[in-house]
């Protein structure tokens, strides 16, 4: 059958992959009711075709003609939903609609979303990254996608001071506040950043300042700052940094119970809830909020064929 794939309709489609026409516009409506064999069939033509559907096609479907993705790693990500309220009232602004999906780390839940949103054309997406994640998925948005969190060449990213950030830290906890035990709860360093970046920060101030060394690593959750704080302090530190602000919530929860308030929190981050329920935790804000509004101007500026790649690392400043 030979098609041109310039002017390729839903009912090409369906007849190269054998099916009707209602199950390719599920398909593309993103229906779970289909069967995924006959999904996976239909996404490998759509892709091998490079097949987006009309504009007016769109817009009987209901969808308006300026949408936005926002793929976010978890929703229930306290910094990561920080950022989002901070662009969602720009993209209203400028009349469009977000459509907010969560990857929970899997490059293969990534590569559905922006295949589905590049069939309901969407103008743009902005992708919170996490290790793992290959920028050669983003190939195809490069001049209308920001990605958060990570550093992809050729792509406009907005990062955070991970280094930075430890080390305010603890620089002020050891030299303001004259601790000398200073313990770590973080994440296992398979994660790149909030991971490995954060602990190895941690390890080199002290091997600078001639500390010992006190860290437990594990999830990122509440549940291993809290499972994690009796190792840390069974070498009876003084102050105990958290690599995010979820972990430093599991701790005080920890610390609270046993009745230790001779303990000094410190948290990489500080959420809302934190700063409600804890209020005493030494905290330095990464600026996740100003990472979304970055996002949501850069993306409108490429939106705009103002196209400009850039890296944006967000200053961080100490809340004590």
């Amino acid at each position: 059958m030979s098609i041109s794939s310039n002017n390729l309709t839903i009912k090409d489609i369906a007849k190269l992959c054998g099916v009707s026409k209602s199950t390719v516009s599920r398909v593309i409506n993103h229906d779970p009711m289909v069967k995924e064999a006959t999904r996976n069939k239909v996404i490998a033509i759509i892709e091998q075709y490079q097949f987006t559907p009309s504009k007016s096609a769109r817009a009987m479907r209901g969808y308006g003609n300026k949408v936005i993705g926002i793929i976010v790693t978890r929703l229930d990500s306290l910094s990561e939903n920080q950022a989002v309220q901070s662009m969602l009232p720009i993209f209203y602004r400028h009349g469009y609609d977000p459509i907010i999906m969560e990857s929970q780390f899997s490059a293969i839940k990534v590569k559905e979303y922006l295949s589905m949103l590049k069939s309901k054309q969407a103008d743009g997406v902005v992708i919170f990254a996490f290790t793992g994640l290959e920028q050669s998925l983003l190939s195809t948005w490069q001049n209308n996608s920001v990605v958060i969190a990570r550093k992809f060449q050729d792509h406009t990213c907005i990062c955070y001071d991970d280094i930075g950030a430890v080390r305010l830290l603890l620089a002020h906890l050891y030299q303001s506040q004259q601790h000398q035990n200073i313990g770590y709860i973080g994440i296992e360093q398979q994660d790149q950043t909030t991971g490995a970046l954060r602990y190895q920060a941690y390890l080199d101030f002290c091997q600078q300042y001639q500390l010992i060394p006190n860290a437990a690593l594990g999830q990122l959750s509440y549940r291993s700052g809290y499972e994690l704080a009796q190792f840390v302090l069974a070498k009876n530190p003084s102050a105990i940094v958290c690599a995010t602000d979820s972990i430093a919530l599991g701790l005080n929860k920890y610390l609270n119970e046993k009745q230790l308030e001779h303990i000094t929190v410190a948290s990489i981050g500080n959420s809302e809830i934190l700063n409600f329920l804890f209020p005493k935790t030494c905290a330095v804000e990464l600026g996740f909020d100003q990472a979304g509004n970055y996002a949501a101007q850069e993306l409108l500026s490429m939106l705009q064929n103002q196209f400009e790649l850039k890296n944006i690392t967000i200053p961080c400043h100490l809340i004590s």
